[in-house]
């Protein structure tokens, strides 16, 4: 299949979601012992081989690896992905600071599965569980850092509020969460292409806004949240954003 066929079958994923066709899955929640619905990493179970090539050439590397300069990242810390998906940023981080702990979190085991053969080929060592950022099964203060990935517009609003209490609970004093994500829409901006255009079409996506992450943030409890900076990737088409906070 194409480049353009993939990116065909994304947009036209990405617009039903808007219609409220989503493909989410079910998880069974241990807390309430029933199902509980989540979206596959690529949105789609089909889709999940193309999902790392089609984000590479949407420039999703380079992303990642200034969220990672960001973090400053030094030996001997414990560092979490939530929504960790196939695991690209997590062996990033491993081959650039192997001293680290590291842990990710995801629902979706095809995708974990992804993520330990690549962390095998890539002969590091990545602690891999299956969960939801909401309910993370981690004890209090545990965490110097917190990733998330172009994971936090899946979330519904609620449960991003929920997520990033979880993440205040997990981080120790002074720990810090580092956020990238697609930017919501931002209507003095105006939209730079197409495939922007479609991803502002999803109702989660407009809650992405900058001012609506850094209140979430603060609600929960962060300190000094702030959007870092913002790019445009996959010729200019798409904007993402870099947001952080700390706990106090």
């Amino acid at each position: 299949m194409s480049i353009n066929g993939l990116l065909f079958n994304i947009e036209h994923h990405i617009q039903k979601q808007g219609a409220g066709a989503e493909g989410d899955r079910p998880m069974i929640d241990t807390n309430t012992n029933m199902p509980r619905r989540y979206l596959p990493a690529a949105g789609r179970d089909w889709l999940l081989p193309f999902y790392d090539p089609i984000v590479k050439v949407m420039g999703a590397d380079a992303t990642r690896r200034e969220l990672v300069e960001q973090a400053a990242l030094q030996a001997n810390q414990h560092v979490l992905e939530i929504g960790c998906g196939t695991g690209s940023l997590l062996v990033l981080i491993a081959r650039r600071c192997p001293d680290l702990t590291i842990v990710g979190l995801d629902p979706d085991p095809k995708a974990l599965d992804r993520a330990r053969r690549k962390a095998q080929r890539a002969a590091v060592s990545i602690q891999l569980d299956r969960g939801f950022a909401d309910e993370m099964p981690y004890p209090t203060a545990s965490f110097d850092r917190v990733f998330s990935s172009f994971m936090f517009h899946h979330l519904p609003a609620d449960v991003k509020a929920r997520t990033l209490g979880e993440v205040r609970r997990v981080l120790k004093p002074g720990g810090r969460l580092f956020l990238l994500d697609f930017a919501g829409h931002d209507h003095e901006s105006g939209s730079p292409g197409w495939l922007a255009r479609t991803l502002h079409s999803s109702r989660r996506l407009h809650d992405n806004t900058e001012d609506r992450i850094v209140t979430l943030m603060r609600q929960a409890g962060s300190a000094d949240p702030k959007k870092v900076r913002q790019d445009a990737v996959f010729l200019h088409q798409i904007r993402v954003a870099y947001s952080e906070g700390a706990a106090p």
